[in-house]
């Protein structure tokens, strides 16, 4: 018998399929209703899923109403992903990101200061960071993208969190199609708050555009950026439509929010309350930031230099990742391995189960043990071969934004350390769950203690 499997039903074929559920390993198959599901659950088959060039696979269709939200780099495929991407990749350079690293420290000073007024007279705070968190990310997210546009960027941030809510709300339903276009007070509610974003943005877009143009403003924040590198390509490919549109840019501002500041914003939380519970880390933190960054803000020299702070923040991926699973479905019938894909299944790759796999990462997979990554991400798992630690993806799809989130993190955390020590609130309940991203959802209580 071929070792190769072909998956259908029980591994024969789809058409006369009854619901079964198939466990082969680090591979396990299931139906949701008529719906079949295959998990997998091993690195090596998730990185050939996650590269594959040959548009088997793809996101699986989206709930319409995702799409109210952003039409931008995420939920794009084919050549119209590829043109984005390109365009959008030279903004995200990691030179270009340093620049903003002072922008960044100056609202991470603001959130700060605002933290100590909250000092009580015997010396502590408690404070939920949870909320406090996703108000840095958003005002970071609206100073770097739209620059001296900011505080109109603020004002879309937070229509855009009011449509998100209702947007969560109505995915958590059953959904019925063309449903979203009866005028309930809340589908109307929805329409009017992407009518009122999408208006405000191509205002904040015309006006960037004049002044790039006329050389009235530096391209130095993300849509400046954007717009310089899009008008170069037009330039340079002019005959090859190739150039974003006016719509285009719009939905890629949304997008700069809607990942921009959830995924940083759930990454520091659950940092802090790593922290909080694990003095000795924090502790080994402080003493470093304070040999590497002194006295001063954290400039791009001095992060790059934060050894210790970087391994804590790996090891937070791993055990808590933003995005707790990627989700695919084959378009077309392939092979990864030694398994032929039908075409219409569903692909799950749990990021989360596997950064807690002890095959993968130990008996002591559960802990928190920051020195997994003390020779690097490529030396973090037990079998270095198997490189399982992928908490932005993997392959051509890999989040975009890695690499800001990461600098946005050790910026935050620096400032932190030196100004407080904290651990965690008896009001604290530990109860991690999903809505878009890996969330407390009682809250992250914290009790601060300034240091000077």
């Amino acid at each position: 018998m071929s070792s190769e499997r072909r998956l259908g039903v029980a591994g024969i074929r789809f058409g006369r399929a009854q619901p079964v559920n198939l466990d082969i390993g680090k591979i396990s198959l299931s139906w949701l209703g008529t719906s079949p599901r295959l998990i997998i659950m091993d690195p090596t088959l998730i990185k050939e899923v996650l590269l594959n060039k040959q548009g088997h696979f793809h996101l699986p269709p989206l709930n319409p109403l995702v799409l109210i939200l952003t039409k931008g780099l995420t939920t794009l495929q084919g050549e119209k992903w590829a043109m984005h991407r390109k365009l959008i990749n030279p903004a995200f350079h990691l030179e270009k990101l340093k620049r903003m690293i002072p922008t960044i420290a100056e609202s991470c000073a603001f959130m700060i200061k605002k933290w100590m007024k909250t000092i009580s007279p015997e010396g502590t705070s408690e404070i939920d960071i949870w909320p406090e968190f996703q108000e840095l990310t958003g005002d970071i997210i609206s100073r770097t993208a739209f620059g001296s546009s900011y505080e109109d960027g603020m004002k879309i941030l937070e229509l855009q969190k009011e449509l998100q809510q209702l947007v969560i709300e109505a995915m958590g339903m059953l959904y019925i199609p063309g449903f979203r276009f009866v005028p309930t007070k809340k589908n109307r509610r929805r329409k009017e708050l992407d009518r009122k974003i999408t208006s405000m943005l191509k205002t904040i877009v015309d006006t960037k555009e004049s002044m790039v143009r006329t050389g009235k403003t530096r391209e130095d924040d993300l849509l400046g950026l954007l717009l310089q590198f899009n008008n170069e390509n037009n330039s340079l490919n002019n005959m090859n439509n190739s150039q974003m549109t006016k719509e285009d840019i719009i939905e890629e501002c949304k997008q700069f929010y809607l990942a921009g500041h959830e995924t940083t914003s759930s990454l520091l939380t659950w940092t802090l309350i790593v922290l909080a519970i694990h003095q000795d880390w924090q502790e080994r933190a402080r003493q470093e930031v304070l040999t590497v960054v002194r006295e001063k803000n954290p400039d791009a020299e001095a992060i790059s230099h934060l050894k210790i702070v970087t391994m804590i923040l790996n090891e937070v991926l791993r055990l808590y990742p933003p995005v707790i699973a990627l989700y695919k479905r084959a378009y077309k019938e392939c092979k990864i391995g030694d398994l032929y894909i039908p075409a219409g299944l569903d692909l799950t790759l749990p990021i989360m189960l596997i950064n807690r796999d002890t095959e993968l990462w130990g008996d002591d997979a559960e802990e928190f043990k920051p020195e997994r990554f003390a020779e690097g991400i490529s030396h973090a798992c037990k079998d270095p071969t198997q490189m399982a630690f992928m908490p932005f993806g993997w392959g051509p799809r890999t989040c975009i934004g890695q690499n800001f989130s990461m600098i946005e993190a050790k910026v935050a955390l620096s400032m932190i350390l030196k100004k407080f020590s904290f651990r965690l609130s008896p009001t604290y309940a530990h109860a991690p769950y999903t809505v878009m991203t890996l969330q407390p959802q009682h809250g992250a209580q914290i009790m601060f203690h300034p240091l000077n």
